[in-house]
Order: structure tokens, then C-alpha cells, then sequence
């Protein structure tokens, strides 16, 4: 599953997960820390959708 950041367009895909800030590939995107944000504007996961 993919997640969409609302503000910027950055995609985070769960299989790739996102190695360059320490995120291993198969990471759901549930199981990222709470204090996760977007790598280019930095907002919350809660501004992320589901694609």
C-alpha cells in the first residue's frame, strides 16, 4: 500500500519503505513512530491518505 502526504505529494510506499531516513523496506505505515513526518515538508502522518 502506498500513502499520499496531502500537502506535498510525496508518496511513501509500505514495500520500499524509505531507506535514505532510516525507514526499512516492509514497514507498514501504522508501524512508523508517531512522531513520523514527511522527509520534504515535514508534516504529520496524520496528513497522509491511503492510495
Amino acid at each position: 500500500m502506498t500513502y499520499v502526504c496531502e500537502v506535498c505529494g510525496w508518496v511513501y510506499d509500505e514495500e520500499a519503505g524509505d531507506p535514505d531516513n532510516g525507514i526499512a523496506p516492509g514497514t507498514k505505515f501504522e508501524d512508523l513512530p508517531d512522531d513520523f513526518e514527511c522527509p520534504v515538508c515535514n508534516v504529520g502522518k496524520e496528513l497522509f491518505s491511503a492510495q
